[in-house]
């Protein structure tokens, strides 16, 4: 099971990362568990300085941009 996290502070484009990777994931048939962190302590301590951001099993995979659910397949795989 993959551990996702979506970094950022709830806001419209950390909720598109979030709706394009559950999309992203379900088409893959990957069991998953998505955590929102929200902190911005927490999403410093990542490294990631503009969010939203989006994290798999620990590595940070992108931030600052909102990939389309074909492109995070490719990561997912």
């Amino acid at each position: 099971m993959k551990k996702i996290q979506i970094l950022g502070t709830g806001c419209a484009k950390c909720q598109k990362l979030a709706d394009n990777t559950a999309q992203a994931a379900d088409n893959l048939g990957v069991e998953y568990e998505m955590e929102k962190v929200t902190d911005i302590n927490q999403i410093m301590g990542f490294g990631v300085m503009t969010t939203p951001g989006l994290v798999v099993d620990g590595k940070v995979l992108f931030s600052g941009k909102v990939p389309n659910p074909a492109d995070i397949e490719k990561i997912l795989i």
